[in-house]
């Protein structure tokens, strides 16, 4: 059920934004009096075609949905009657090619402006950024961070939700290193801690972004009592029982099941001496962790689940949540300032790609893209266009990449025309293509290569 909400999410979303992407190409050309042949979702074998009349354009939705184009009627394509001639691309005016193919990055921005004052308008439900548990030996740890310390601002930003705190981080971050983070601390008093994170390359390297800072964002408590037990498993085998409330293990007092995971995971492989209460009574047991292979790290493991109290954890939590929601007015304003951001930050972590201060793991395909729209279709509305809104931004700035087929490419030959008076040789623009061509395969094989390696770990 799961694989088919992400694969049904992934067409949605990829099949409206390749729309609206070839739209925007589509509308300009013919606004500026270009003949459109084909406008074409997907690539490959057609699956349906429409055309009113034979001067009508084509639709055509592809077998292959990952991209799509617009046709024109071009010189360099084929022959072209002479009384078509003036609807042409290739005889437009440089700027009117260049407004033409800048058409469609430009309305993947104003689809993520919609996007985002869609979400807002509804309102996006998230956890209001409490500090749950400061890892030590961190930047946070060194900034001063404790548990209890609830995120108000960063650099002077506003950090709502968890939600919206993450991207602040990232773009505050890579503008300044050193972030100045107003907090209201567990006692109700306001503090400043200043967290360094200058060290963009480990910050962007692969993994969750608050382990890499050293906070553990607040989770509802879960007592340290046993529920669910794997048959044949070292709980079983140790004498546990469903029900047994687990006090100390190894001289340390436990208070919630996280505690307890750790200390487990920590000791794969070793003996550990626990005190339980079952029925009143104080038992003392021994386990002895077995190993487990996660990604690249062991871990002990003892086959065992917490019982939770699902009304005190509901309770928990929906007093931690907070709903961010604007009118139709303020809602403009915060799309635009939001997709603005998301396209300077995409900007700034291309650059960082390309010097080498980012992990090419972080490059994500097709399957984790899949993914992500199921999860985000499964949270709700504004999780979804937030998703959207993402998605749209980052394949407007891909876009606009100055390599050849690309449509940054055509603008970078198209300006070099506009500065020298005339265009590039057709021997430079098949050289460039070329070299588009073997860049995108050589990104699409990484893409697939993290995304089975994410997949498989």
């Amino acid at each position: 059920m799961t694989f088919l909400i992400s694969l049904f999410a992934f067409i949605v979303a990829l099949g409206v934004l390749i729309v609206v992407h070839e739209f925007g190409h589509f509308w300009v050309a013919r606004k500026l009096g270009v003949k459109v042949l084909r406008f074409s979702v997907g690539f490959g074998k057609p699956l349906w075609r429409h055309q009113s009349s034979p001067d009508d354009p084509e639709y055509v939705v592809a077998a292959i949905p990952l991209g799509g184009y617009v046709k024109m009627l071009d010189e360099r394509e084929g022959e072209v009657e002479a009384k078509e001639l003036g609807r042409a691309f290739n005889r437009k005016p440089v700027l009117s090619r260049i407004a033409i193919v800048a058409a469609g990055p430009i309305f993947n921005f104003l689809f993520a402006i919609v996007a985002y004052y869609l979400m807002f308008l509804v309102g996006v439900e998230g956890l209001v950024a409490d500090v749950g548990r400061v890892i030590p030996d961190t930047p946070a740890y060194h900034a001063g961070f404790k548990p209890g310390d609830r995120l108000l601002k960063a650099n002077g930003v506003e950090l709502p939700s968890w939600e919206s705190a993450t991207l602040t981080l990232l773009d505050q971050a890579l503008d300044t290193g050193i972030v100045d983070i107003e907090v209201q601390t567990a006692s109700g008093y306001p503090a400043h801690r200043m967290l360094d994170l200058a060290d963009t390359k480990a910050l962007l390297d692969e993994g969750s972004l608050f382990k890499k800072i050293g906070i553990e964002p607040w989770k509802p408590s879960i007592a340290p009592i046993i529920g669910k037990l794997e048959p044949g498993l070292p709980a079983e085998r140790g004498g546990l029982l469903s029900g047994d409330k687990v006090i100390e293990a190894n001289g340390v007092p436990l208070h919630d099941w996280r505690e307890w995971v750790d200390i487990i995971q920590k000791n794969p492989g070793r003996p550990l001496e626990i005190r339980v209460l079952r029925a009143g009574e104080e038992l003392t047991l021994e386990l002895l962790p077995m190993l487990k292979q996660v990604g690249d790290q062991e871990v002990g493991y003892i086959g065992a689940g917490p019982l939770v109290d699902k009304d005190r954890y509901l309770e928990e939590l929906k007093a931690h949540k907070v709903l961010v929601q604007y009118g139709p007015l303020e809602s403009i304003a915060r799309a635009t300032e939001k997709t603005w951001e998301a396209v300077i930050l995409t900007f700034k972590l291309l650059g960082k790609l390309v010097i080498g201060d980012a992990s090419l793991k972080t490059i994500s395909g097709p399957l984790s893209i899949a993914e992500y729209a199921g999860v985000s279709a499964t949270i709700g509305i504004a999780a979804f266009l937030s998703f959207m809104a993402i998605v749209s931004v980052s394949l407007g700035v891909i876009n606009l990449l100055p390599v050849p087929v690309l449509d940054g490419g055509h603008l970078l030959f198209y300006t070099i025309e506009l500065i020298k008076g005339s265009p590039l040789s057709e021997r430079w623009e098949v050289m460039g293509q070329q070299i588009g061509l073997a860049l995108l395969a050589a990104l699409m094989i990484l893409a697939f290569y993290n995304d089975i390696t994410r997949l498989l770990g």
